[in-house]
């Protein structure tokens, strides 16, 4: 029977026992690894000779992670002066260099003014990206000469700015058109306590006032705007704007009616001329006609009608130079497009 203490041919019950010679194998001048039971815990703070105070003793780990690649190290912090000499070396070595300039987005960036297609997107024209189309089609001209090149700078309140040959109304310029209702009176404000036109207009920001007149018991078509300038010159006779009216007349009225009415009819304030006549309906004695003149004399239509013999029972205006009523409400408020600013514009020389 074998030696259970034989070192080759024993079992491995023994290994770990206090007669074996692990401790020997290793070899002389290696540092022996201290047993578990031999291992000391009086490390970090707060450790005495009888061991940590608290828990097993062993450092916790950091709780901030590790770098990747590394066992839980950080580098040292730099001190203040250290930081200090860094930005200091730094000054001086691209004190002697030059500043560099960064390029411009667009060419004239350092003119002043606005971009042209941001003046027509304001006023209306569409996006900017339309508005760049516009001018890549040669269709915008500023003070007379055609735009080509994107990015050009205008200045909205002196510059003239056109679209297809019309004026652009670049300015903070409101336009709008009312169907005026019978009964309305052509005024903003009534001391009477009436209904005015005012009272149409009542929410908005800016100061409207209309251009012309209609009779009260006239309806049809009436200009509201902020523009000055171009109300002044609708309304002035050096322009002849015309207007044109559907007047309800009753007959029988004679061939030559037209032709006395554009030769001219004497009323005691002078003659007064029409531009164009024509009968649009008839319905036994019942004539609807049409009656087309410049000129904006008080009550000029019906007393132009009156004189030759034929009272108008109802008179509407259907057209303001280049604006036409359509198929407008009677009271209903609409802002004019710009292609029909424009048009008014031209009208007058604007």
């Amino acid at each position: 029977m074998r030696s259970s203490g034989s070192g080759k041919s024993g079992g491995r019950g023994n290994y770990r026992g206090a007669g074996n010679n692990r401790d020997q194998k290793q070899g002389p001048g290696r540092p022996r690894k201290p047993r578990p039971e031999e291992r000391r815990y009086d490390v970090g703070p707060g450790a005495g000779k009888d061991g940590p105070k608290s828990g097993r003793g062993k450092p916790k780990a950091s709780s901030k992670a590790s770098p990747k690649g590394g066992r839980g190290r950080t580098a040292p912090a730099r001190s203040r002066e250290y930081e200090a000499r860094i930005e200091e070396r730094n000054r001086e070595r691209y004190a002697g260099k030059k500043q560099v300039k960064l390029p411009k987005t667009f060419p004239g960036a350092e003119q002043e003014g606005e971009r042209l297609q941001k003046v027509l997107a304001r006023a209306g024209y569409g996006s900017r990206r339309a508005c760049e189309e516009l001018i890549d089609q040669a269709r915008v001209e500023v003070n007379g000469e055609i735009v080509l090149e994107q990015g050009r700078r205008v200045d909205p309140e002196k510059d003239e700015i056109k679209v297809d040959g019309l004026t652009v109304a670049t300015q903070s310029y409101q336009f709008f058109a009312l169907n005026k209702p019978a009964g309305v009176v052509s005024t903003m404000e009534d001391p009477e306590g009436r209904q005015c036109l005012g009272d149409y207009v009542t929410n908005r920001e800016t100061r409207l006032f209309h251009v012309g007149r209609l009779d009260t018991e006239t309806e049809g078509i009436i200009l509201l705007t902020n523009h000055g300038e171009l109300a002044h010159r609708l309304t002035h006779p050096r322009y002849g704007v015309r207007k044109t009216y559907l007047a309800h007349i009753v007959g029988p009225i004679p061939r030559d009616l037209g032709k006395r009415l554009k030769d001219g009819i004497q009323l005691e304030d002078g003659y007064a001329r029409a531009d164009h006549f024509r009968v649009v309906d008839q319905t036994g004695k019942n004539y609807l006609v049409e009656v087309t003149l410049h000129e904006g004399r008080k009550h000029i239509v019906r007393r132009m009608l009156a004189e030759a013999g034929f009272p108008v029972d109802k008179l509407v205006r259907t057209a303001f130079g280049p604006i036409t009523l359509g198929d407008q409400k009677s009271g209903w408020l609409r802002r004019l497009t710009n292609t029909e600013v424009g048009m008014l514009m031209k009208e007058v020389d604007l």
